[in-house]
């Protein structure tokens, strides 16, 4: 087994290394570098951008004929890690949730016309984005069998009503990919449609507040009255919306696993320049058995970590829908940088809690790791089912 990185690859990471220890973690210290909402304030972001895009460091999962670096999924698993040594790096980089999902799947699977429409403008940095799925109860959530918004045909028209809710980056974007119901088949009953935020028949009823720090366009709650969509704009067929969820949700999932890893380096590194320096009782904190355990411990699981995302990313390369593995990098990682952050300010004390250091926005960021893009339990419920149906095989070797 190859664990080294292709020397392209290789080349961007270290590249995205230097650029964000260089231009963004500076940033992080300054109170004014951010907005009401905790995150990257946008004059700020957009002067980040050119910089990135001079840089040559610009939406990397997207094609080179399109403005992209085209790198392979394995090589987004090392750079997007890198990216996340920064909590402002992704969105920097045009490389952050749900935009990053949103380019990735229109690029799998729309048209070129569609593409040049609705995808283009996301790359080139000009709009952002959302993905419109969830639903308040007793609407779909995990089970998209449950889908109550309803998109009807009107000759070469869909009228859709419904709502939507926990939509992120809603208030901000210009572009939605919704997923509607077009009929009550169990499989073949969803549909997913594009639409541009100047159509008329819906509106955000309001931007949700959240625990954690938000990213750009927060998550929303959405209402929809006969909002018109004309039927060049849907992706794929009808009946394909399950199916443009699966395919968007693999990679996606994946790549909050890749920024995550990001993260929980960072937090580690931080209580590790604390604990080297900071002595209690004649004896610095990094001498201390109990806090080498603890280091030892969090450190070994951002390992194991990054070994299940990057054989998910590789199977993702091979055409692979990954499902297992994805599931497992997804449960791993999630509470692995809820550990990396808790350990973290608990060897850093009063300053890892305090806004000294980018701590307290992880660790309250982390938590919505364990349920965004499908809970923990739902994913080890997946695990389960495939391990019933493969027994051994379901460790077996590719």
């Amino acid at each position: 087994m190859e664990f080294t990185l292709d020397p392209v690859v290789r080349d961007y990471q270290q590249r995205i290394r230097e650029f964000v220890r260089k231009h963004l973690l500076p940033l992080e210290t300054d109170a004014l570098s951010y907005d009401q909402h905790e995150n990257i304030r946008s004059d700020l972001l957009e002067a980040m951008r050119n910089k990135a895009r001079a840089a040559g460091l610009w939406a990397m999962q997207m094609p080179n004929s399109r403005g992209g670096c085209g790198m392979p999924v394995v090589g987004m698993a090392a750079c997007y890690e890198e990216m996340n040594w920064s909590i402002f790096g992704p969105t920097v980089f045009n490389c952050a949730a749900p935009d990053d999902g949103n380019m990735i799947v229109l690029n799998k699977i729309a048209t070129e016309a569609q593409k040049d429409r609705w995808l283009q403008p996301i790359i080139d940095g000009r709009i952002r984005s959302a993905f419109a799925m969830t639903e308040p109860m007793p609407g779909g959530g995990s089970d998209p069998s449950m889908m109550l918004t309803t998109a009807q045909r009107r000759g070469d028209r869909w009228l859709v009503r419904g709502r939507k809710w926990f939509i992120t980056g809603a208030d901000e974007a210009k572009h939605f990919i919704l997923i509607a119901r077009t009929s009550d088949d169990k499989r073949k009953g969803l549909t997913a449609f594009l639409f541009d935020r100047e159509q008329p028949g819906w509106k955000i009823e309001r931007r949700i507040p959240i625990m954690g720090p938000e990213e750009h366009g927060g998550h929303c709650e959405m209402v929809f009255d006969n909002l018109e969509i004309p039927d060049e704009n849907r992706l794929m067929e009808v009946g394909d919306g399950l199916k443009v969820t699966q395919i968007r949700l693999g990679t996606a999932r994946l790549t909050h696993c890749m920024r995550w890893l990001g993260l929980a380096k960072r937090s580690l590194d931080i209580a590790a320049e604390y604990v080297s320096e900071r002595q209690s009782f004649g004896v610095k904190l990094a001498e201390r058995e109990g806090v080498q355990t603890m280091l030892g411990d969090a450190a070994m699981q951002i390992e194991v970590g990054r070994m299940l995302t990057m054989r998910a990313a590789w199977k993702l390369d091979q055409g692979d829908f990954a499902r297992k593995e994805v599931s497992m990098a997804k449960v791993v990682v999630a509470d692995t940088l809820h550990k990396a952050a808790d350990t973290a300010i608990q060897l850093c004390g009063a300053r890892g809690y305090s806004k000294d250091t980018p701590l307290e926005w992880i660790y309250r960021y982390a938590r919505q790791a364990r349920l965004v893009d499908g809970a923990s339990e739902v994913h080890k419920m997946v695990m389960a089912r495939l391990f019933l149906e493969q027994r051994s095989g379901f460790w077996s070797w590719d």
